[in-house]
């Protein structure tokens, strides 16, 4: 057994060895480095990317709001979110209490609304680009009934293979992109939101100050 299991793993370290120059080689001499394959670039369909945008995350289960200022979001969540006090990540949101960084995840289970700003969205799959650096707690964006993040519209790319190709992914330990509420449908085709995760998901247009 231990013989096989030997020879398995050292043609699985010779396909992934690859040869280097001199001068590429780490100088530490301690790791190989290995090349990442090249992302392909696709052409994008034409039109208004914040259109695009909305219609693909809509149709995903989300909703889409907009809103010239954030002198405008505590009348807006009042309105949407009647006798509800949200947790917010990003101090734009100045009527909602503000998440402590260090607050215990599991404690998250019973908040309402929970508020985040996304880095970035993306037009084809109508999602946003979150990390942790945006959440505070990463549980945020899973365990509150209602999630509203805000994005500002020129943050919004084309395609996936555009937000690959930012360094944010590097600079960064966690890193996810959202679309639409959670969502299970049964063997009858019987769609249930929130069945995993958030009930409700809203994308507030919003430009950074």
């Amino acid at each position: 057994m231990s013989t096989s299991r030997e020879e398995f793993l050292v043609r699985v370290r010779a396909a992934q060895r690859v040869t280097l120059r001199d001068d590429e080689r780490p100088a530490d001499g301690t790791r190989e480095r290995f090349p990442l394959p090249e992302l392909p670039v696709f052409e994008t369909p034409a039109g208004d990317r914040r259109e695009r945008f909305g219609d693909n995350l809509i149709a995903m289960g989300g909703k889409l709001a907009s809103l010239g200022s954030a002198q405008a979001l505590p009348a807006w969540l009042a309105e949407r979110f009647p006798g509800v006090t949200p947790v917010t990540a990003t101090p734009e949101a100045t009527s909602a209490a503000p998440l402590e960084r260090r607050r215990a995840p599991a404690s998250l289970h019973d908040v309402d609304v929970g508020i985040v700003r996304a880095r970035f969205g993306i037009a084809e799959t109508g999602s946003v680009w979150l990390s942790e650096q945006e959440y505070g707690v990463n549980a945020l964006g899973y365990l509150v009934q209602h999630l509203v993040v805000l994005l500002d519209p020129n943050d919004i790319v084309d395609g996936l293979q555009d937000i690959y190709r930012l360094p944010d992914f590097a600079s960064v330990r966690y890193a996810v992109l959202v679309t639409g509420p959670s969502a299970t449908a049964d063997i009858e085709g019987i769609l249930i939101q929130g069945a995993q995760g958030v009930r409700s998901l809203t994308v507030v247009l919003l430009p950074r100050d």
